[in-house]
């Protein structure tokens, strides 16, 4: 749509100069025709046919007046001297100053304002009031180069804002595929990543049983991953949470999840009953979930302690794990780590007004934390 608008723009830029250089023919060639134009200067005896060379030179000059201002200039001053035609001044005034293709302006006005007046003065058919001749002048070219100038200023606000326009429209575009790209991660790799992590103990297992309950995981799993992406799709058309969105409510079954695929976690949980801010809550979930998963991915064998706990409206919650590792019967796909993960999760806590931390323990583990405000809903309405 950009491009058609600037092809729509340049048409109707270069019909304008077409209908500029069709004005000063028909201006200009009656009077030279009809003998009504040349100047009564003694020193100057033109032919009709150099009068019409002039003419024709400032017509087509009026077609280049956006790129280059001197030839304008140079065969308008020739127009009015040697045929007696100053309206092309005029035009070339406007012109230098609404293009922008002169930089000291003010004197280059001032020397058309000077052609100008004694074009005015020596014509035959006008007063020679010195007064009325330099009105006239200071009307007629210096006027319209002031005007070229607020037009320039004007042009160059709007083309200013327009790129501010475009410049905010890709920022936000960005910021929506990042926003688009941190929920598909959320959603799609702790599901995918636990359903590798069970086909793989289905591997080892050697019970029937065993097998079935494994089996079953995986269906579970899929089936949830699948209600979250459909759900999630339709949020993302409305800017907000899904209806089922997980809440601080689904970290104990994240755990459960952990420990059936081999994890050793243990949970501190000690979160009030009231409603929190469904955002807060979310934000909470999404970083035991990706403490979890990266436990998974890059310390299966370590012991992890996770805390969630809501304090003096604040919801403190970490991943912590030991860094001692042991052999465990799990099987990590390769690749799993997008990188993804931390950074968009940074972005997700810090809209709810939250700070995260992660870094290496000093035992040698990693930590995950996050403190996230939590007031209930009623309270921000005080």
């Amino acid at each position: 749509m950009g491009e058609k608008w600037a092809g729509l723009g340049t048409r109707r830029e270069a019909a304008v100069d077409v209908l500029l250089a069709v004005a000063v023919l028909a201006f200009a060639v009656p009077a030279v025709m009809f003998g009504r134009s040349v100047p009564d200067l003694p020193f100057l005896a033109v032919p009709w046919w150099a009068q019409l060379a002039v003419v024709g030179a400032a017509a087509m000059s009026m077609l280049t007046r956006r790129s280059a201002a001197w030839p304008m200039i140079v065969a308008t001053v020739a127009c009015a001297l040697l045929a007696g035609q100053t309206m092309p001044l005029m035009l070339a005034a406007y012109s230098m100053t609404a293009q922008n293709t002169v930089r000291r302006w003010p004197w280059v006005s001032a020397a058309l304002a000077g052609v100008y007046a004694l074009t005015d003065w020596a014509s035959p058919y006008t007063d020679r009031l010195p007064i009325a001749v330099a009105v006239r002048a200071i009307t007629l070219v210096v006027l319209p180069a002031l005007v070229g100038t607020w037009v320039w200023r004007y042009r160059s606000a709007i083309r200013e804002l327009r790129a501010g326009v475009r410049a905010r429209e890709e920022r936000a575009a960005a910021q929506e595929r990042r926003r688009i790209a941190g929920e598909l991660h959320d959603t799609v790799t702790h599901a995918v990543t636990v359903m590798v992590l069970n086909a793989g103990l289905i591997q080892d297992a050697d019970e029937l049983d065993e097998i079935r309950k494994l089996a079953r995981n995986i269906e579970d799993k899929g089936v949830r991953a699948l209600t979250e992406l459909r759900e999630l799709l339709t949020a993302l058309r409305r800017r907000d949470l899904p209806p089922s969105a997980e809440s601080v409510e689904g970290i104990p079954r994240l755990v459960e999840e952990s420990r059936a695929t081999g994890l050793r976690v243990a949970l501190h949980y000690d979160v009030p009953e009231e409603k929190l801010p469904r955002q807060a809550g979310h934000a909470c979930y999404r970083v035991v979930q990706e403490g979890l998963n990266n436990v998974r991915k890059h310390a299966p064998g370590a012991d992890v302690q996770v805390v969630c706990e809501a304090h003096g409206g604040v919801l403190n919650v970490s991943v912590v794990n030991s860094g001692k590792s042991r052999a465990v019967p799990v099987r990590v796909p390769a690749g799993a780590g997008g990188g993804y993960g931390l950074p968009g999760l940074r972005e997700r806590v810090a809209l709810v007004g939250g700070r995260l931390a992660y870094g290496p323990t000093a035992e040698g583990g990693f930590a995950l934390t996050a403190s996230i405000p939590c007031r209930p809903p009623d309270q921000h309405e005080t």
